[in-house]
């Protein structure tokens, strides 16, 4: 069993920052990537941040140059920063973790909670 955390979400101003973090624990062989969604309201979930194991990264183009994904493999961390909010970034954000539960090639999806965070004036 998996168990995936987020923290961090919270209300900010425009302009503001936040950084969420995401914790996966439980009997994992290996991680093959590590990323954050978001959901807004009445809006499908949509990709925002991906670190993909041997050190790729993606990012949606609504968020590029303002937000940034790293991880912190020893702790099996993801974090996201992010800069410059804006409203339009309103949404739940969930963690998703693909890991390897042994050693052979199967791999599972995992979700967070999800965590809110706001940007308002």
């Amino acid at each position: 069993q998996v168990q995936v955390v987020e923290s961090g979400g919270g209300s900010v101003q425009p302009e503001g920052s936040l950084r969420l973090s995401c914790a996966a624990s439980g009997s994992i062989f290996s991680i093959s990537a590590m990323g954050w969604y978001r959901q807004a309201p009445e809006k499908q979930r949509e990709l925002v941040a991906k670190d993909i194991s041997g050190g790729r990264t993606y990012y949606a183009d609504s968020v590029k140059e303002r937000f940034t994904i790293s991880r912190d493999n020893a702790k099996n961390t993801v974090y996201l920063q992010m800069n410059s909010l804006k409203p339009e970034d309103t949404a739940i954000y969930y963690c998703n973790v693909i890991v390897r539960l042994s050693a052979d090639r199967n791999e599972f999806m995992y979700w967070g909670q999800g965590t809110q965070v706001t940007v308002s004036s």
